[in-house]
């Protein structure tokens, strides 16, 4: 712990030059004094390292030292302080080691192309969750994510809908999908997707597996997630929609939803109202999809949606006019 704490001291001063004590330990979430006894051993290890006393003092490196990363050009160590995200290098608890591997590239730039750097991360912030998601607790993570690194198998009590499953599987991958955490993991031979807050516990197993030589994290969860998002179309409705309110589909529909309902319409006629049919997870979804298009959509098949559309304006209209 130590000797990563003095390599980030080392890279501070030498990527901003002249610090002081206080401004040091806290960027370093320690004491002063540990500050000082960091820098008498930075300077015993043949650090050109000194501070100087009073308001106008502080610590720096000798004018000139540097230690440097090579191999890295100017747009690649954009990429690197622009790739990932902070928060989901923290949930990992690789927060600290990002933060030094950021350090390490910006002391590998020149004076003259560090300054555009940091213009990356004070310019660009990714916010991964949704509007109004909160997000999951996953106090399991970090176990997850050490079986992960060290390809060890994990016995899991999951949550489902209806019971709590014991499983023992071998982690993959995690994949983080707006603000929420996903384990691949093979059980078996089946390799499937397991959301990381219903992992009620996890412990790390002391058996190694062997990896699928032939696995892709990546093209693995964009077959999977676009297979589970056809699966959850299970019902269809025929319905009439003004072209003039075609894009309010989006506002509570699936895009997988949408984009088969689209493809299915018919040419406008007089009016300008298409034919459609749209799919989705259940009736009352779908209505609950239809809804905020009002007066300019009508459902025509099947007869049980239609009567529940009914039915809720009917309740509509007599709260709002008693």
């Amino acid at each position: 712990m130590r000797a990563s704490r003095l390599v980030q001291l080392l890279l501070i001063l030498q990527t901003r030059g002249r610090s002081t004590a206080g401004e040091l330990a806290k960027e370093l979430e320690v004491s002063v004094r540990t500050v000082y006894r960091d820098v008498e051993a930075l300077s015993a290890a043949g650090v050109p390292v000194y501070s100087e006393p009073g308001r106008a003092g502080g610590v720096q490196l000798v004018d000139g030292y540097r230690t440097r990363l090579t191999g890295l050009t100017t747009d690649e160590a954009d990429a690197v302080l622009l790739a990932g995200l902070p928060g989901a290098a923290a949930d990992l608890g690789l927060g600290t080691v990002l933060a030094t591997a950021q350090l390490k590239v910006l002391a590998a730039l020149p004076p003259e192309l560090r300054g555009r750097a940091t213009r990356i991360a004070e310019r660009v912030h990714i916010d991964a969750p949704g509007w109004f998601h909160r997000p999951d607790e996953t106090p399991t993570l970090n176990t997850v994510a050490d079986a992960l690194w060290h390809d060890r198998k994990l016995r899991v009590h999951y949550g489902r809908k209806d019971k709590v499953v014991d499983r023992t599987l071998d982690p993959l991958g995690l994949v983080m999908k707006a603000g929420t955490w996903y384990l691949v993991a093979r059980d078996g031979t089946a390799i499937r997707s397991y959301r990381v807050s219903r992992i009620r516990s996890a412990e790390q197993t002391s058996e190694s597996f062997d990896r699928p030589t032939d696995f892709d994290l990546a093209d693995h969860w964009s077959t999977a997630a676009d297979d589970f998002a056809q699966s959850m179309l299970r019902v269809r409705a025929r319905c009439r929609i003004a072209t003039t309110h075609l894009r309010m589909l989006r506002l509570m529909n699936e895009p997988a939803a949408v984009a088969e309902a689209l493809a299915s319409a018919t040419e406008p006629d007089a009016e300008g109202w298409v034919e459609l049919t749209l799919p989705s997870e259940s009736y009352e979804v779908l209505a609950h999809g239809l809804m905020p298009l009002g007066e300019y959509a009508e459902i025509l098949d099947p007869p049980e949606l239609r009567a529940r559309m009914a039915e809720t304006a009917a309740r509509m209209h007599a709260r709002y006019h008693d």
